[in-house]
C-alpha cells in the first residue's frame, strides 16, 4: 500500500514543527511501521487514527524518541532528533501517555511541578515564578480546588488534566500524547481534546473515535497495518469508501450540524450469519 507523501509546497513552509520522512520500524523481523511520511504546521492538531494494530502507539513511541526507528528520518524544526540532548529535547517535546501512572505519592502540584524539570539545574530550588507557573497550569485545566489532594485520589479525568498541566509547565513546542481520552467518559473525553486547543502549542495525539477526531482535530493521520492511509483535513480523510476498506464497516457520513466536518453513522449487525438479514449492512457495503 503506496504511502502518502508530503507535498513540496508545504515541505518549504518555514513554519514547521515536525517532518516524518520514510519512517519504517521492525520488530522482530516484522513490518510495524513501513514507509511514514508526513509534516505538521505550527500550531495545528493532529489525530492519529487507525484501527488496533495499524501502528499508531508506535508511531508516536518513534516520535517521543522511546524507540528507534529501523530506518527515515524525524526533524523537529529542521534538527533530526536523534542528535538533540535529552534535556534539549524534553525543553521542546512534552508527553502524555494512555495510562496515568500510579502509586504517586505527591499532591497534584507536586506532580505538575516535575514539569519544570527540564528548565531546572541539578541544585535549583523552586522559585516564585515556578510556583506561579503550576498555579496557572492549575487554573488552565480547571484543577485548582485540588492543589494540594493527593494525586492518587483524582478521578480519571481529573489525572489526564493534571498530567497536561505538567506538560503546560514544561513548556513545549509540541505535546504527544498516546490516547489521552481511553477509559474517560464521552464528557470527559470532549473537555480533555478541547483543553488541548485552547493550549496554543503544537499537538499530536492518538484517537480511537472517529467522530471526537473529526469534531476537534485540523488534520488527521490514518494508519493501517503501519503504512500511512490518508492524511489531511477531517473532511478529506473520512469517507465512507475508505471507514469501509480500512475498518471493515459500513457507515454513513453526513456534515455534523455543528462544526460540519464529517459526522459518521454506522451501520450493525456484523454477528448476523447472513448480512442480507441486516437492514442496511448489504445495502450500504462497495
Amino acid at each position: 500500500m503506496a504511502s502518502v507523501k508530503p507535498s513540496p509546497a508545504l515541505n518549504q513552509q518555514d513554519n514547521h514543527v515536525l517532518l516524518v520522512n520514510n519512517l519504517s520500524w521492525q520488530l522482530a523481523g516484522k513490518a510495524i511501521l513501513s514507509a511514514v511520511d508526513f509534516s505538521l504546521a505550527e500550531g495545528k492538531m493532529l489525530g492519529i487514527i487507525g484501527p488496533n494494530g495499524a501502528g499508531k502507539s508506535s508511531l508516536l513511541r518513534c516520535l517521543y524518541r522511546f524507540i528507534t526507528p529501523t530506518s527515515g528520518t524525524i526533524e523537529l524544526f529542521g534538527e533530526q532528533i536523534s542528535t538533540l540532548s535529552a534535556k534539549m529535547f524534553a525543553r521542546q517535546v512534552a508527553v502524555v501517555l494512555q495510562d496515568t501512572p500510579h502509586h504517586f505519592e505527591m499532591t497534584t502540584s507536586q506532580l505538575i511541578a516535575l514539569g519544570l524539570t527540564p528548565h531546572k539545574g541539578a541544585f535549583d530550588f523552586t522559585s516564585k515564578r515556578d510556583r506561579e507557573e503550576v498555579t496557572k497550569a492549575l487554573l488552565k485545566v480547571g484543577l485548582q480546588d485540588k492543589a494540594n489532594q493527593a494525586y492518587e485520589s483524582l478521578s480519571g479525568g481529573e489525572k489526564q488534566r493534571a498530567l497536561i498541566a505538567r506538560a503546560i509547565v514544561q513548556r513545549p513546542k509540541l505535546l504527544i500524547l498516546d490516547e489521552p481520552t481511553n477509559h474517560l467518559d464521552i464528557r470527559y473525553q470532549i473537555q480533555t481534546l478541547e483543553l488541548l486547543r485552547t493550549l496554543n502549542i503544537t499537538v499530536i495525539t492518538s484517537i480511537h473515535d472517529l467522530n471526537l477526531a473529526s469534531a476537534l482535530c485540523d488534520e488527521l493521520l490514518l494508519l493501517n497495518d503501519g503504512h500511512c492511509v490518508a492524511k489531511g483535513t477531517p473532511k478529506t480523510v473520512l469517507t465512507e469508501q475508505r471507514i469501509a476498506e480500512v475498518f471493515d464497516v459500513c457507515c454513513e457520513i453526513k456534515p455534523h450540524p455543528q462544526h460540519g466536518n464529517p459526522l459518521i453513522s454506522y451501520f450493525y449487525g456484523y454477528q448476523t450469519p447472513n448480512a442480507a438479514d441486516v437492514g442496511g449492512v448489504d445495502e450500504h457495503s462497495k
